[in-house]
């Protein structure tokens, strides 16, 4: 008499193995990895490069202040300052206008963040609880609180 686990074993060899279908990766590949990350830099780049940006030195001669101080305030969320890829901080300008002035550091205790990409983003990406509009847009036609709404539902 052969032992049980025998016939176990001959049941398991026979035994058809069916296999789900091969899923796509979720994951992108090296090559992708590295072409998103250097469009993303070009695109940086070329929003640091735009005309509505403007040096620490010269966001300081429009706040009427120092340098250090507009420094202090980008670490504190008081003013938008994007990071470089060499020392520094460049700034969009239209941020010194009365109604982005008070907003900005609303915006930034509403979406949770100081850092400056993070900020502008949001303010410069079109959305649907804005009918399509940017939140900067958004603001420039009064509607504030609207955006101040929205920046705090994604900040959570």
């Amino acid at each position: 008499m052969k032992p049980a686990t025998s016939s176990i074993s001959t049941v398991r060899n026979t035994a058809r193995v069916v296999r789900a279908p091969k899923r796509p990766s979720p994951y992108v590949s090296a090559a992708q990895t590295k072409s998103l990350l250097a469009s993303s830099l070009a695109a940086r780049n070329e929003r640091l490069q735009a005309a509505d940006m403007v040096n620490t030195d010269d966001a300081a001669s429009i706040a009427a202040t120092t340098r250090v101080t507009i420094n202090a305030w980008i670490s504190k969320g008081r003013a938008i300052g994007l990071t470089q890829t060499r020392r520094g901080f460049r700034l969009p300008v239209w941020q010194f206008d009365p109604q982005f002035w008070e907003l900005i550091p609303k915006l930034s205790k509403a979406l949770g963040t100081t850092e400056g990409w993070t900020l502008l983003s949001f303010l410069e990406t079109p959305l649907g609880g804005l009918d399509g509009k940017t939140p900067r847009a958004a603001i420039e036609q009064g509607l504030t609180e609207r955006v101040l709404d929205l920046a705090a539902a994604e900040g959570t």
